[in-house]
């Protein structure tokens, strides 16, 4: 059984994954809007990422009997300047969400509830590698800064970047 103040952050943490979907989808619209295919690209895939991450824990908490309470996701700007602006925004925002996720697993084990722990494993190191994937975009998008064809050249690349299905959800559809 899930405590309280892990089932309430649980399900703060299935309202955070879902606006970071909603966040991704709108650099995604606004990449899309000024030309930038690849780079709208990116972003869906990390749209269709975070909608995993969410129904990971929406699972989760439903395998506990416990009930997913689903919140207004609030208000996500929509216009970036360039994107390097859109990737240090996404950089921020993963520090943002590692933290909650230090939080769960924090709450995890002062209540000693090993599954809820064991679960948040995966989550820890999926942040791991969200912050590390956003870095090198910024490297990325500073190499290529004020040089026209760089930029057509990264989003190029970007554009051949394809979803996968997170793996705990794909262990469940095998």
């Amino acid at each position: 059984m899930l405590s309280k103040k892990l089932h309430d952050a649980l399900n703060e943490q299935i309202n955070a994954e879902l606006w970071s979907a909603y966040l991704y989808l709108s650099m995604s619209m606004d990449a899309e809007a000024k030309g930038l295919k690849g780079v709208a690209n990116w972003f869906f895939v990390q749209f269709q990422e975070e909608q995993d991450h969410a129904r990971i824990l929406m699972n989760y908490i439903n395998s506990r009997d416990a009930k997913v309470e689903l919140k207004p996701i609030a208000e996500v700007r929509t216009e970036w300047t360039s994107p390097l602006d859109m990737f240090k925004d996404t950089l921020e925002h993963e520090k943002v969400v590692t933290s909650m996720i230090n939080n769960l697993a924090s709450i995890a084990a002062e209540d000693k509830d090993f599954a809820s722990a064991n679960m948040l494993v995966w989550f820890v190191d999926e942040q791991v590698e969200e912050e590390e994937s956003a870095r090198d975009m910024i490297t990325a998008c500073e190499a290529v800064e004020g040089n026209k064809f760089g930029l057509y050249t990264l989003d190029k690349e970007l554009a051949a970047r394809v979803y996968q299905q997170a793996s705990p959800l794909a262990a469940n559809n095998a």
